[in-house]
């Protein structure tokens, strides 16, 4: 497991912060309590931890061009080939990987999967997910906020990509996407603050307290 993990990352040096190693990280210990409540196995699951964000790079450096998730999969199925588990346990892995992006096409259908999806999701709310959000839109170049455009007529990786429209096109929406029970209790606390958090951004941005 730890040589996993060393493995993967190596794939993050000089990553961008906001989809950084210190994400899978966070990712990865949010898999073990989470898995733990559900009863995942967790050697796949944590494999799948270390690995699912290895694509990433690709999918920012083409401005979304790439799927992370699923150049990640590919690039995942090297490194896990010569482990000495069931190829079950090694198609789950992958299958985790490849389902765990929220705009992806492919639904998580075991329960290692679905404890990652929760596991990434949840990385990107509360306030951890804030702070992510526009440090991501720092990366991008983008203003801190524009109130002229409407979120939906923005485009993905441009200067308006700011952290308000990734949490009204994205972030608000991710509670109601949970896929374990323990997810979604973690997912409507960390909700509430982002919320809270948003509604006082917009009244200071307006210079209205």
């Amino acid at each position: 497991m730890n040589n996993i993990a060393k493995i993967a990352e190596k794939f993050f040096y000089g990553a961008r912060g906001s989809h950084d190693w210190d994400h899978t990280m966070r990712v990865a210990g949010l898999c073990k309590r989470i898995g733990a409540a559900e009863g995942a196995d967790m050697n796949v699951l944590l494999i799948a931890a270390y690995l699912h964000d290895i694509g990433r790079a690709l999918q920012d450096s083409s401005n979304g061009a790439v799927c992370h998730a699923k150049k990640g999969a590919e690039m995942a199925l090297p490194i896990i080939k010569n482990l000495s588990i069931s190829d079950d346990r090694k198609n789950n892995i992958i299958h985790s990987i490849e389902s765990h992006r929220f705009r992806g096409t492919i639904a998580p259908a075991t329960i290692e999967a679905r404890v990652l999806f929760d596991a990434d999701k949840l990385d990107a709310i509360g306030a951890v997910g804030v702070g992510r959000v526009f440090l991501f839109a720092g990366e991008l170049g983008a203003k801190l906020h524009n109130p002229d455009i409407a979120v939906e007529d923005v485009k993905p990786y441009s200067v308006n990509d700011t952290g308000y429209r990734e949490f009204k096109v994205k972030l608000c929406k991710i509670k109601d996407r949970m896929l374990t029970r323990e997810g979604l209790r973690i997912a409507l606390d960390r909700h509430r603050f982002m919320e809270n958090f948003f509604e006082r951004f917009l009244i200071e941005y307006k210079g209205e307290r």
